[in-house]
Parts: structure tokens; sequence; C-alpha cells
């Protein structure tokens, strides 16, 4: 196959989540057909339900400043599907993805015809699969792995990495997850396993009492990365990147200027430094000037990223409302340019809760609809409108492409246009504004 024939056939499978079956069997059956290759290097796995993305390319970006040789696979991918697999910071080539998807293919409908499985993986587990030939084959020295959806059943914890880290917990997935915080927090635990480090970041008493409960079951002591973190926002700068310092048990690490925008990024710069700290205590070289170095260099696209167009885009893929209200801090303490929104989301999302959260902060509001089978209609979003909103300032379009022409017509020089809602807005909108 060819990279278009590869991602044809992959889409084929079904939507990643409409299509999801929660469980490791698919999995550990492919991967064990294929040589078990996340059996050829240690892993770190990062679960949870906001911050897992970015946590992880902290700790890959810290551990590439200290020459460490890394596979690191997320989700979802904004333009391009070889975006989920990075090898050294670096997307596989689009004709690597294609030869690795053929191999998975091929190994996934051999196991279907001898009866080996009764259906053929999802679209999640080939690629899962795909991402960890990609690691082996580029003799990786170290994987990081975002989970993708709660963490007892998701395809990554078939990797049975070494080190294990669980970001924020909120409400989100609860069809498949539960459909309290308690009951969410139980599926994510599930990722601590007995002789792995796992490192608890800030959360609720609640939800601590529930992954502390699961550690005690596993006999595995936490690290509860809570230390001292203090913010020098006098320091930070007008676009929102903060310069923090550090304290943990092993070392201080002073004035941080962090590389992704946001006050929330604290919490997950801090899950990384303990990481890294624990990856140094099984064997990897990292030293306290690359845990600076990494976290100061770090890149998440469609996290609160800021384009210096005229007017300037902030992209930021918040889906649910606990992402809603991190962007919506960060706008409160860092936007005073009048907001010109792009709002399109899921329609299985809070909807209401998410538009009550940020339509206040748009000066002029943008409804549109995304080209995927998950994805709200105007009809659903308008249903999530304050009654209190000002309509003329509310705008509707059909298209991501229609959005931001309207966007660009109303949106004077020196304000802000606001992509957000949905991580797969930002992609289209970002293939929308590159494309020629």
């Amino acid at each position: 196959m060819n990279f278009e024939e590869a991602a044809a056939y992959l889409v084929s499978l079904g939507h990643e989540t409409l299509t999801i079956k929660l469980g490791l069997r698919n999995t550990e059956t492919l991967l064990t057909a294929l040589g078990k290759p996340h059996k050829t290097f240690p892993a770190v796995q990062i679960a949870g339900t906001n911050g897992k993305g970015s946590t992880a390319v902290m700790l890959d970006s810290i551990c590439r400043a200290a020459g460490i040789r890394t596979g690191l696979f997320t989700s979802p991918h904004l333009v391009s599907i070889t975006e989920r697999i990075k090898i050294e910071g670096e997307a596989i080539s689009e004709d690597e993805f294609a030869r690795l998807t053929t191999v998975v293919k091929t190994a996934a409908e051999e196991l279907v015809a001898r009866g080996d499985l009764e259906t053929p993986p999802t679209f999640f587990e080939h690629v899962t699969a795909i991402a960890l030939l990609a690691f082996r084959d580029a003799d990786v020295e170290l994987a990081i792995l975002e989970t993708g959806l709660g963490g007892r059943l998701d395809s990554t914890t078939a990797a049975q990495a070494d080190v294990v880290a669980i970001t924020q917990i909120a409400m989100d997935h609860e069809e498949y997850l539960g459909h309290t915080l308690g009951e969410i927090a139980a599926e994510k635990a599930a990722i601590i396993r007995p002789d792995v480090t796992a490192i608890i970041g800030p959360r609720s008493p609640d939800v601590l009492d529930v992954i502390l409960r699961r550690c005690e079951e596993v006999h595995v002591t936490p690290r509860i990365a809570t230390d001292r973190a203090i913010s020098e926002s006098s320091q930070s700068t007008s676009d929102g990147r903060l310069r923090v310092t550090f304290q943990t048990p092993q070392s201080i690490y002073e004035k941080v200027s962090l590389g992704l925008r946001g006050r929330h990024q604290i919490d997950n710069a801090r899950i990384a430094v303990a990481l890294a700290e624990a990856l140094r205590g099984r064997g990897f070289q990292i030293g306290h000037e690359q845990i600076i170095e990494g976290l100061e260099s770090a890149n998440h696209a469609g996290r609160l990223e800021l384009w210096q167009t005229q007017p300037p885009i902030l992209f930021d893929g918040a889906h649910n409302p606990a992402a809603a209200q991190a962007l919506r801090d960060h706008l409160d303490e860092f936007v005073r340019q009048p907001i010109t929104m792009i709002f399109g989301a899921m329609k299985d999302k809070r909807l209401h809760e998410m538009a009550a959260i940020l339509f206040p902060k748009a000066d002029q509001l943008i409804l549109t609809e995304l080209d995927n089978p998950r994805a709200a209609s105007i009809g659903d979003l308008k249903a999530g409108l304050p009654s209190d909103l000002d309509q003329k300032r509310i705008y509707e379009s059909s298209s991501v492409r229609e959005a931001l022409r309207i966007a660009r017509e109303i949106a004077e020089a020196d304000d802000l246009i606001l992509i957000t809602g949905s991580l797969y807005l930002v992609g289209a909108a970002q293939d929308a504004l590159r494309a020629p």
C-alpha cells in the first residue's frame, strides 16, 4: 500500500471513537503476531482526561534534550495521521507509515482468517501496533505513550509500560468510562500495575483516594507530584508563557520559562519533571539543566498555539468543560483585545457547560459544523447558547472554510481569532489555512 491507500484502509475500519471496542485481547494478540515489538524498549504511559498529551510532549522534549532516542505516540492528529508517531521529535514519513500499516494489516487479516481474532482490530488498535513497530524498527531507547481513552482497557496499556503517570481527571467519555469521577478515576488508575513507578498529579481528595487504593492493591508506592511550584507571574510573557520555579525532593528548577502557554501547564510540567526524575532513577542519564531545557523548548500543536498573523489566531482544542475552563482562565489573564471565536465540537460533549464557560468571552461568535460523524450540528450548538447572549453577535457556518472566511471579514486587524471546541476543528482550520 502507498500512504493514501494506508490512510484509506484505516479510515475504512470506522471512526476511532465511534467504533471503539475497549479491551486488550485484540492488541495483545496482534502484538504477539508481530513479534512483541513493545518488549524491545522501556516505555512510559500517561493517562488522564486533560493534560496527558502536554505532559507527554514535555517529557519527550526533556528526554531528547538529554540525548535519549525517543518514540512518542499521541492522539488525535491535527492534519496528518503521521503526526501521531514521532521518532526523536519528528513524525515518521508517509512511506514508512504505509509500510508499517501494510505489515499490521497483513498480520490482522491472518489472525482473523485463522480464528485467533473474531473481528479485525479497530482503527486505534491498528495505529497503536503501527507505532510500537515503528519504535522497534527505529531502535528507540524509550517510548512515551499517551493513553487514548481510559486506561484499563486502552490499547496502549498492552505495551506494559515500566513508568506510568495520571494527569488531571475530569468528566468526559462517560459512555465508556463511567458517570462519576470515581468511576473514571478507577479506569485510569488501572494502568498502575505491580512493579511500575507511578506518578500522580494534583487532584481532588476523592479522586486521589481511588488512585491510592489501586496503588495499595498492587503494592506500589506512588509519587504524588504536588511538590512546591511557585509561579512568578510578574515575569510571565504577554502571550501567556509562564516563568516558574519547581521544587521537588531531589532538586530546585529555577525560573523555568515554560514552552507551553497557560497556567494549567504548571501541573503538567510538574508531572513531567517527576517522570524525568523517575526515569533517572531507572538509569536514564537526565540532568538538571536538561530538564529545564526540555520544558522550555516543548511544543504542542493545537494547545494554546498562537499564530502571529493579522489578525493573530489562537488555536486551542478545548473539548470538555475542564479544558474550556483552562482556556477561559488563560483568556481572562492574558487576552485584552476583542475576540472573534470560531467554535465547533462533538455532539457527545457537554456543550451547555462549554458554552457557558467560553461564549461570554466572544465579542463575535461563529458556530460551525465539522466534517466528522460525531460532530455537533448547528442546531446542537445553538441549543447550548446561554440565554443572555446577544444574538446579533452570532454567525453560523456550514464548514470550517466558511467560518474562516467570516472571521476574516468581521475581525479587525488587532483582534484575536480564537478557534476552539475540538482538536478536529483545530486540525481542519490549520489545514485550510495552509492550503494554497
